[in-house]
């Protein structure tokens, strides 16, 4: 496994540990097993993200992370306090965002955040500030007197990652918040994933998506069959996958078959376009000298496109097998 050494910043109570710790953690149902010796370090005000296919155990780790489960063996530790030991500090510093919206239909948007203000045995006073306070920063104020069963989807996910977010937590859990969500509802709560963690919130993000990761990760631990199969930055688990290429459309024929020879890579038999591929990292001077060698030998490119690894190239490369090989997650009855 990758595993670059990185710098902590934080505000836990000891500032030379990690907002999460995570060490030999098991869990099993039964005779399966779930997770299966996992070590995690993730440092304050950082997002990480665990990716991997349904029932590689994600959830599963941030329902023991948040307390919601107990661990069969090993240790984990939250903004410093033991998970097992320590339930209820744990709980008051954290903040959880399930696969599914916890939103009450019947409550308006205030009425929601209100109730969870109440949970957390916030004041009056304070429990209407905070809630005024989270309508404006979500963007919820024409919509905080409507109930929630008449809000959007990315508005629901907005309005459940705000009711999160009453107790000021200073580590939050967002399990694939944005499945189901359009491409602007998903880039919006990108955004508030930076402006928290901007003010020194750690993210602990699981997803299905490299996309979401790569954007928003400062480290990716890739986990497979309960265990962590692959960790480090986005780039480098993207260089563990060989098959990067540049794919040059041509004009016709003739411009294929000259390209070809001059860069001596040999076109796709199958494809039966006017389109070459060639190997490379498409970096700015590996295109430049490739579009270089072509125009040296007059031929004229008509479109290009770089192809890098996605999470499948990424989870074959490490597994031996595609990442949407599902199996379902065992969970507590």
């Amino acid at each position: 496994m990758i595993r670059p050494g990185g710098t902590v910043v934080g505000m836990t109570n000891n500032p030379t540990e990690p907002a999460i710790a995570v060490t030999g953690l098991r869990r099993s149902y039964g005779s399966q097993v779930v997770l299966d010796g996992i070590d995690l370090h993730v440092p304050e005000g950082t997002v990480f993200a665990l990716l991997g296919p349904n029932g590689a155990g994600k959830t599963t780790l941030v329902r023991i992370l948040s307390t919601l489960l107990r661990a069969d063996a090993g240790e984990a530790r939250v903004d410093g306090h033991d998970v097992a030991r320590e339930p209820d500090l744990v709980r008051a510093a954290i903040g959880v965002t399930g696969q599914f919206a916890a939103v009450d239909d019947f409550l308006t948007g205030e009425e929601n955040l209100l109730l969870m203000a109440d949970l957390h045995h916030l004041g009056r006073a304070e429990g209407r500030r905070r809630t005024a306070e989270l309508v404006e920063r979500f963007g919820l104020r024409e919509a905080a007197k409507r109930a929630g069963a008449t809000y959007s989807g990315g508005m629901r996910r907005r309005l459940d990652l705000a009711m999160g977010l009453v107790g000021d937590p200073r580590v939050i859990f967002l399990d694939e918040p944005t499945t189901g969500l359009d491409p602007r509802s998903r880039r919006d709560l990108w955004q508030i994933v930076r402006d928290l963690v901007a003010q020194g919130v750690t993210i602990f993000l699981t997803t299905q998506y490299l996309e979401e990761a790569d954007q928003l990760a400062d480290r990716i631990a890739l986990l497979d069959h309960g265990r962590v199969v692959a960790e480090g930055t986005p780039a480098e688990l993207k260089r563990l996958v060989p098959g990067g290429h540049v794919e040059l459309r041509f004009a016709d024929e003739r411009a294929l078959v000259a390209a070809a020879a001059v860069l001596d890579v040999a076109p796709d038999p199958a494809d039966g376009s006017p389109v070459l591929r060639v190997p490379g990292d498409g970096g700015v001077r590996s295109l430049k000298a490739l579009l270089d060698r072509l125009d040296a030998a007059s031929v004229d490119v008509d479109g290009l496109a770089v192809r890098t690894p996605d999470l499948d190239d990424v989870f074959f490369a490490v597994t031996g097998r595609p990442a949407t090989t599902t199996a379902p997650e065992v969970t507590a009855r």
